[in-house]
C-alpha cells in the first residue's frame, strides 16, 4: 500500500517541478500543485486504507480493557 502512495508522491512532486520550471509556470503553482494532486489525495486514501487496521487495535483496546475490569472488581 505504501509503495503506490511514495510513487505517486514523486509523480506529484515531479509534475510540481515541471510546473515551477516552465517558462510560464510559478513557483506557487508547484507548490499548489503538490498539495492538491500530491499530499491531499494521498493523506484520503492512506487515511481510507488504513480503517481496518485502527478498527482492529480499538477493538483490541476495548477487550483488554473490559478483561482488566473483570479481572479486577475494585475498580
Amino acid at each position: 500500500m505504501y509503495i503506490v502512495a511514495i510513487a505517486w508522491i514523486y509523480v506529484a512532486l515531479m509534475m510540481s517541478v515541471a510546473e515551477a520550471t516552465n517558462t510560464n509556470g510559478t513557483v506557487l503553482g508547484g507548490i499548489v500543485t503538490f498539495i492538491f494532486y500530491g499530499i491531499l489525495p494521498t493523506s484520503i486514501i492512506i487515511y481510507i486504507m488504513d480503517a481496518p487496521r485502527r478498527k482492529r487495535v480499538r477493538l483490541a483496546r476495548e477487550h483488554a480493557a473490559s478483561e482488566m475490569a473483570a479481572a479486577d472488581p475494585k475498580l
